[in-house]
Order: C-alpha cells, then sequence, then structure tokens
C-alpha cells in the first residue's frame, strides 16, 4: 500500500469521526428510539374536550351527551363528522424520529409560540397536549413536540392542516335536513308565481303535468341534506328584497339573492341563523316549472 493511499485511508477515518460526532452533538441528535410510538394514546370515545390554540385563534369544542359543540369563539352545533375524523387522525400520528431537542431551535421547526398547540380531554382530565409546527419537505409528515419536552418530533399518519382549521370549518353547515321520505311535497313561490311539486300515485307531477324523474331525485336528494357555505351572525342591514320561498317537510326555506358575490342569503324557519350559499349550489334548489315539467306535456 502506498504513502498516499496510506494519508487517504487516515484522512478518510477522520472525516467519518467528525460526522459522527456531529450527528451526535447535543441538541441535535437523530433518533429512531421512538420510532413506531403513538404520540397520543387517546380514547375516542372517551375525550369530551378538545383545546386548539394558535396565533390566529382558539377553539374550544367540548361533547355534550353524544354531540360535539363549538363553545369558542362562537357557541354553536360542531360539524360530527369533522370532530371524528379530527379524533382519528390524532390517534393515528406516529413518531418517525426525533430530530432535535434544542429549545432555541424549535422556531425553526414552528413547535414554539407559532405552532398551534393542541390539549385533548378525557373525562375531564389532560390526555395528550402537544404542539403541530410546519410540514416537512415531503410534506407527507409533520414537525410536532410534545408539551412540556424539548424533542422535536416527526411525526406521520395526517396532515398538519388537520390541526389549523378556522371555526366556519368547525360549525355544521346544515341549514335543514330531514329523511328523503318525510318530503312528499314541495312548495316553491318566486314573487307572484307559485307552483307544487307533489308525489301523486307513485309520480312526481307539477299540477296536471309529470315532471322529470331524474331531474325530481336530484332536487329531493339535495332538499334532504340542505348546505351552506358560510355563516352569518351579524347582518350588516337589512337583507334585499326575497327572492325565493320553498316550503316542504313542515319547514320554510327563504333566499334573498346577492349580487355582489353571487351568493343567497338564507334562512330555514327551523332556526334564526342566517347562512351564505354560493349561487351554484342553490341552483341544485331553486328550480322553476321548465326545469321539473317532463318535455312534451
Amino acid at each position: 500500500m502506498t504513502r498516499n493511499t496510506l494519508l487517504l485511508a487516515g484522512l478518510l477515518v477522520v472525516l467519518i469521526a467528525i460526522a459522527v460526532l456531529v450527528m451526535q452533538k447535543p441538541g441535535e441528535r437523530s433518533s429512531s428510539a421512538e420510532t413506531g410510538v403513538a404520540l397520543a394514546a387517546i380514547d375516542s370515545i372517551a375525550v369530551d374536550k378538545i383545546e386548539i390554540k394558535s396565533v390566529s385563534s382558539s377553539i374550544l369544542l367540548q361533547k355534550n351527551g353524544v354531540e360535539w359543540y363549538l363553545q369558542s369563539p362562537v357557541s354553536y352545533r360542531a360539524d360530527q363528522q369533522m370532530v371524528a375524523g379530527f379524533l382519528h387522525d390524532s390517534k393515528s400520528l406516529e413518531v418517525k424520529n426525533v430530530v432535535s431537542n434544542k429549545p432555541e431551535k424549535q422556531s425553526v421547526f414552528q413547535v414554539d409560540s407559532a405552532g398551534t398547540r393542541v390539549t385533548i380531554y378525557e373525562k375531564g382530565i389532560e390526555k395528550a397536549a402537544f404542539v403541530v409546527g410546519k410540514s416537512t419537505s415531503s410534506y407527507s409528515e409533520t414537525y410536532v413536540r410534545r408539551s412540556g419536552s424539548n424533542d422535536v418530533l416527526i411525526v406521520s399518519g395526517a396532515s398538519a392542516s388537520v390541526f389549523s382549521r378556522s371555526v366556519k370549518e368547525w360549525r355544521d353547515k346544515t341549514i335543514f335536513t330531514t329523511s328523503r321520505d318525510n318530503i312528499k311535497a314541495v312548495r316553491y313561490q318566486y314573487g307572484d308565481t307559485t307552483f307544487v311539486l307533489a308525489f301523486k300515485d307513485s309520480a312526481w307531477t307539477i299540477g296536471k303535468d309529470f315532471a322529470q324523474e331524474s331531474v325530481v331525485n336530484g332536487l329531493i336528494s339535495s332538499l334532504s341534506n340542505v348546505q351552506a357555505d358560510d355563516f352569518v351572525d351579524t347582518l350588516a342591514q337589512r337583507p334585499p328584497k326575497i327572492t325565493a320561498q320553498i316550503a316542504y317537510a313542515g319547514t320554510q326555506l327563504n333566499f334573498f339573492f346577492v349580487k355582489q358575490g353571487e351568493k343567497y342569503l338564507v334562512q330555514s324557519s327551523a332556526s334564526p341563523q342566517w347562512f351564505e350559499m354560493l349561487s351554484w349550489r342553490a341552483s341544485e334548489i331553486l328550480k322553476r316549472m321548465q326545469d321539473l315539467r317532463k318535455s312534451g306535456r
């Protein structure tokens, strides 16, 4: 072996040793000791309170009986599927690695005050608490830090966006819901024009005319589960002139067209809450006689 070869081999050993020392530098470690461990060991059935705090919002969700409600910043029924999905995603978070334990590095991963602090309670007792930071470069994993710990973890199983939803996304956007079987007649009123779509003798009719079955099926599906796009908690001014009224299954829906934004203000007789509905969604409900009447009649 030549002298140059020996020198190169020795240099390689030194470089490897330096790399190992750098990797093991206190506060900047990469460890797989926790790989496969659940970040939050929670029982979805037992969870009864969730706090989600970020720089821009503070959200409190609480269980009342079997249903979830927003308590802050507004008091409103929560989207039950959204809460169930959140708990599932929280349980699915799996620790993949530890990337740092230096407090001064927490801001790099946004697991400091810039992160989203999540606290989950079971029967009123804190069960899990962690700060969600930014996504990794692959966007398939997220940086997280357990409350009270300096360890910055990489976790998989859910996107960081799950923990940064707006208040609007947590609220139940249902305007009215009922079984399709409860809808036997639908009364429309547009100004002075009124007509009734009714189910008679195994067929949908408008007066003496038959209705298009495919169109009516889509309409009944939409009427059985009417959803909003947003909420109007305070009207800035009196609503515009009413555009349409729909009455069915013991409920009346009032629609007010707002030209700016191409949307409707909607209110149900079942609730004092005002909603916003985009025009494309409203068009699935606001049908005219010519839309429903069977052609050729």
